[in-house]
């Protein structure tokens, strides 16, 4: 039946696709982020579902007469020239074959993000966009969320099996990472229901975090959980939140949980940590000797014979940083940085220019919480190779069509928006209802 449920979604939204293009890379986005078809049992599993709609919104692409316009930003040119340099280092790559293959990997999802900004052409393509990823990863923090709660935080959580976000430690990371953009579709929401809803998911969301028994991500949460206080509209109650929940919830959790945080004290009697920091030498090394670093896939038992500190214990790359150092060498960790280094401005360029005007207080929320979002996925990164995880791009994406379509491109308002029933059709009802209601006149004593 999931199967069935799976190709259905798939086929219902190509009509749509064809029509709007935005649809395909929205449906793109679930498949990419959530992953059902890697929860299903039959051939699902299997089914290339993702290349389908890849292939589908780039023909309606080309076919369709809307205009397409990727924004020459500070940070989309950063990201062309991050694109430019990882070629490079894959045609000098050490592990050829890995090279290219982890190279064809990664140039989807830049080509989606890409292909994101250029069809997103509305406020409503935006708002749609950051529901998309929120419910993506939403429905992952919510199931983990209620998993901890309900066994008592006995039990780790595992994400979709054979994707980025398969085991407990990727899982963690992407929910510190979708936590502030769960909570950027509460400014945007179109009814105090729907609101408390997100805000609910967001709660939960980082609850899966905590049990998650991932170390990584209590830090990076932690730092996540500081920001969104910093970056919140309302500080007191978000503070007192904070103050309230997270204490409690550290208290019910189990023996074993608080064995396993404490361990990072004891780094030096844990085989994973000792583990990590040859791999981290493994990188400075690799990058001191080969200027364009190893390339894609350096990270091997092979390679490590010739660059590891020590070179009988192997491990992957367990840090965003050393991972694009290792890869990508010096000046590719550097150009790697300063893409988040131009999100960043241009999140403060957003609020900036948003102010104070009620009308866009969606807009300046929802570019603070991709900042948070930010600061969330390059903390709890430091202990993760997720460098090329699909989700900090779409965060980028976020960034850099919010900007086009309020400031730089704004959409005409004889073009037609994307319309979704959870952020339109709703609310016109609603006003349809107000405007036909008759007024109610005094009566006369």
């Amino acid at each position: 039946m999931r199967d069935l449920l799976v190709l259905l979604l798939m086929l219902l939204s190509i009509p749509f696709t064809l029509k709007r293009p935005v649809v395909g890379v929205l449906t793109y986005a679930v498949f990419s982020l959530m992953n059902p078809h890697r929860i299903t049992y039959g051939f699902a599993g299997s089914f290339p579902f993702v290349m389908i709609i890849a292939v589908v919104t780039l023909l309606a692409t080309l076919a369709s007469k809307e205009k397409k316009k990727v924004p020459f930003t500070p940070l989309v040119i950063q990201l062309l020239i991050v694109i430019f340099w990882v070629t490079l280092t894959a045609v000098f790559a050490l592990n050829q074959a890995g090279a290219w293959e982890e190279w064809n990997t990664v140039m989807k999802t830049m080509l989606i993000v890409v292909l994101t900004i250029a069809v997103t052409r509305t406020v409503n393509d935006v708002k749609a966009l950051v529901l998309t990823v929120a419910v993506s990863l939403g429905f992952w923090g919510l199931k983990g969320g209620l998993w901890t709660v309900m066994t008592g935080g006995h039990n780790g959580l595992l994400g979709p099996p054979g994707t980025y976000i398969g085991d407990n430690n990727t899982l963690a990371l992407a929910m510190v990472t979708s936590v502030p953009l769960i909570v950027a579709v509460s400014s945007f929401a179109p009814t105090k229901w729907t609101k408390r809803a997100a805000i609910a998911v967001a709660i939960l969301t980082g609850v899966s975090v905590i049990g998650s028994y991932s170390r990584g991500a209590l830090l990076g949460g932690t730092c996540m959980a500081l920001f969104l206080w910093l970056k919140s509209n309302s500080k007191v109650k978000t503070g007192l939140l904070f103050a309230l929940a997270i204490p409690l919830l550290l208290v019910a959790m189990p023996s074993q949980w608080m064995d396993r945080m404490h361990s990072i004290d004891n780094y030096q009697e844990d085989a994973s940590a000792l583990g990590r920091i040859n791999s981290w030498g493994f990188a400075i090394n690799v990058a001191n000797h080969l200027p364009l670093g190893g390339g894609f896939a350096t990270f091997t038992p092979q390679i490590f014979q010739l660059y590891a500190p020590d070179p009988t214990v192997f491990f992957v790359a367990h840090s965003i940083y050393f991972q694009v150092l290792g890869e990508h060498g010096y000046f590719g960790l550097i150009l790697y940085l300063l893409m988040f280094f131009f999100a960043w401005r241009t999140g403060s360029r957003i609020v900036k220019k948003c102010g104070k005007d009620p009308e866009l207080t969606w807009a300046a929320t929802t570019a603070r919480m991709c900042q948070v979002s930010i600061i969330g996925y390059m903390t709890a990164g430091a202990f993760l190779a997720m460098a090329y995880y699909d989700l900090p791009y779409y965060v980028l994406a976020i960034l850099v069509c919010l900007e086009k379509v309020l400031f730089i491109a704004p959409q005409p308002d004889n073009t037609p928006p994307l319309r979704l029933p959870f952020l339109s059709r709703r609310k016109a009802r609603t006003d349809a209802w107000k405007q036909a209601a008759p007024v109610a006149t005094p009566r006369k004593r």
